[in-house]
This record gives C-alpha cells, structure tokens and sequence, in this order.
C-alpha cells in the first residue's frame, strides 16, 4: 500500500528545512503510512534581537528563531510582523502564499492530505475554504492535519470562515502551550464539521510520542 503524501506547512518564522527537522519523530512515528513533503513560506520574516522575542515559534533555536525565518502572512503590513492574537483590518502576504502552494502541488504533487503547524495551520484552515468553495482548483486534499491551529484575528479573512468545512480533520493542541493556547485552537473546531481532536499535556510543538501513534493511525487509515 502506498503511503499517503501530506503537504507540510511550517509555522511562523520556520521554514521547510527546519520543519522538517523538527518533526523527525513524526516521520519515524508514521512512516509506514504517510510521506511527509515539505515547503517554504514566500515570505521572509527579519529576524529578532533577544529585546523583542519571536511572538510565534517557540520551537526555534533561542530568540532568534530559524535561519532564513519565513511567514505566510503578516498581521502588522507596516512593521511586516505577525502576532496570532493581534487583530487587524488588513494582512500582507496571503496571496502570494496562496500562489506558493499552488505552484509546490503543481511541482511536488498530488497530495493526499495537508498538515500544517501554528500559523500554517491557521494558513491549511484558508486553503481548505477555498478548496470547498472551489476557488483553487489545484486543491484536492483529502484530509487535513491540524497542530496548534487559530482562527485569523484578521477581519479580511473572516471570510474563510462563512460555512463549516466537510474535510476530515485532526486537530492536535497542547494544553501547555503558551504561544497559541489551546482555547484558541479550539475556536478553530466550529469552522469544522465532525472535527477530531488530539490533545497533548506538552507545549508548542507537534507531538510524536508512541502515546499519540493510535489517534493518528486511526484518523490516516481512512484515507488509504
């Protein structure tokens, strides 16, 4: 049996390659099952001073986050930054981001599914609308996997959350998470119909443990 092919969307100030490393126990955890792919964000996000902490990945190394950090939207157009929790008229970014995606399914696809981490998970929510709302015909994931996911505080993308989405999804939360805390990836569940929910006691990263194999079998084996 072939295994699926998951497009990854890394979070705020990650990019592919350092995702990819950070979610080796994920591979190794399910690599019977899926292939995991990975792919940059369009944007480069300037990189911090220990005086002003990244406000998204906390799973980078020290303050500084990644080498080469990327984002697929900003929340301040001006300062071109982005905070989960900073509500704001307008964002910068998300079309070019969407063009990305496009191009990488074009390139490295089909998928099967979509994973996407943090602000790529809040990202995976949009792609998903635009795929129900047959905007995108390139889109044709199967299934979406969730970790620490949000709704956008951004009023422009109120729009992706109109109508419930029919895609299966796993959404995976820590209930330690200091950077987007599991309340707010629980709002996300509404803009979901019948959503599946794994919870870890750790924080911001995607979980791996062989406590956590079952769920993602379980929730993978429908789609193969």
């Amino acid at each position: 049996m072939a295994p699926l092919r998951l497009l990854c969307i890394h979070g705020y100030r990650q990019n592919g390659s350092s995702f990819r490393e950070k979610t080796g126990a994920l591979r190794k955890l399910l690599k019977k099952q899926v292939e995991l792919v990975y792919m940059s964000a369009p944007h480069s996000v300037q990189q911090v001073t220990a005086e002003a902490p990244e406000k998204e990945n906390a799973s980078g190394p020290g303050p500084g986050g990644d080498e080469d950090p990327r984002g697929w939207w900003f929340s301040d157009i001006e300062a071109r930054t982005f905070s989960a929790q900073q509500q704001c008229e307008q964002s910068l970014g998300i079309d070019e981001s969407v063009d990305a995606v496009r191009e990488a399914i074009k390139v490295q696809g089909p998928f099967d599914g979509i994973l996407g981490f943090s602000q790529g998970a809040a990202f995976v929510a949009m792609l998903l609308s635009l795929q129900e709302q047959k905007l995108e015909p390139a889109f044709s994931f199967r299934f979406a996997v969730l970790v620490a996911g949000f709704p956008s505080a951004c009023k422009e993308h109120q729009k992706f959350y109109k109508s419930r989405l029919q895609i299966p999804s796993l959404h995976v939360f820590g209930l330690e998470d200091r950077v987007i805390p599991d309340n707010m990836s629980r709002e996300l569940l509404p803009s979901f119909q019948d959503p599946q929910i794994l919870t870890h006691p750790g924080g911001h990263f995607v979980p791996a443990a062989s406590a956590h194999r079952q769920t993602y079998q379980d929730f993978l084996t429908r789609f193969q």
